[in-house]
């Protein structure tokens, strides 16, 4: 069990590319970033210059931000049923993990995808195989991490015995993983705002998967109530998981470790900001 001691990595998903990414988190006091690669809602694929690339490593190393962090393409759904989709979700999740490789990142963090009108199982083989292709030939050390979701619609990935699944089908490849995302899982039913809740949430997690799969935290607070499924995020404090619940999990042994991402509204509605981060601090202190 990791130390109390240890400080999280408080960090935030900045917006704008990796050119101008290390910049504006540096700005914010963000000591872990998260980018995305190109257009998140667009299948057009990313093809930064090799002079990118370059520059973004190079000034994280300089600046001692980390770790980094890829968010996937929201278009990407492996359980889909139209295979051209099906299709387009692989190729642009294999690209995006070699290339987040290349910029030294943890993980490329992503939603596993919504199984429609299929049922779970039927969907659930779909995501298998779409892993097996993505990460064919891949030896890298970015790991894909699969994003716990809020519950909209037919998704997977909203109860943690979804991803024992994929990890057990999957003979818990190394190359996989997990990341929580604190208004996700509130609005799935996971009570993370009360003591109990956090013990009973934790208790779950460790038993169906076990921490040593969980890489990353999304720091959100919740603009809707427990179970809501819904996917709204709010400022630290400003939601229904509320300040005490983001100090219990900053201090929980198991917990404190990560790096935490912050991918919130911001007081200025511009995203991650430095309030947000500061105030992180502030309760893990």
């Amino acid at each position: 069990m990791a130390k109390k001691s240890v400080k999280p990595a408080i960090g935030a998903h900045i917006s704008g590319g990796m050119k101008t990414a290390v910049g504006k988190a540096v700005n914010i006091g963000a000591q872990s970033i998260q980018i995305f690669l190109g257009s998140p809602q667009m299948w057009r694929e990313p093809n930064p210059t090799e002079a990118d690339l370059q520059l973004f490593t190079s000034s994280v190393k300089s600046n001692a931000i980390g770790p980094v962090f890829v968010h996937g393409n929201y278009l990407v759904n492996l359980a889909s049923e139209s295979p051209e989709n099906f299709s387009k979700s692989i190729n642009n999740l294999g690209l995006a993990l070699r290339l987040s490789d290349r910029l030294g990142a943890e993980g490329l963090i992503f939603h596993p995808g919504s199984a429609g009108k299929a049922t779970y199982d039927e969907a659930l083989l779909r995501v298998l195989k779409a892993l097996d292709m993505v990460l064919s030939n891949y030896n890298g050390k970015c790991r894909l991490l699969l994003e716990v979701c809020a519950g909209q619609g037919q998704t997977i990935g909203d109860r943690f015995v979804e991803f024992a699944d994929i990890l057990k089908a999957m003979q818990f490849d190394q190359r996989i993983g997990v990341c929580w995302d604190t208004c996700h899982m509130f609005n799935a039913g996971y009570d993370i705002s009360t003591k109990k809740g956090l013990l009973d949430t934790i208790d779950e997690f460790g038993e169906l998967i076990g921490f040593d799969w969980l890489f990353a935290v999304h720091a959100n607070d919740s603009k809707t109530p427990l179970g809501a499924r819904r996917d709204r995020h709010e400022n630290i404090g400003k939601g229904y998981i509320g300040e005490d619940a983001f100090r219990r999990m900053l201090h929980h042994p198991l917990l404190r470790p990560l790096p935490w991402i912050l991918e919130v509204p911001g007081i200025e509605r511009k995203g991650p900001d430095k309030t947000n981060i500061d105030l992180l601090h502030s309760l893990a202190n």
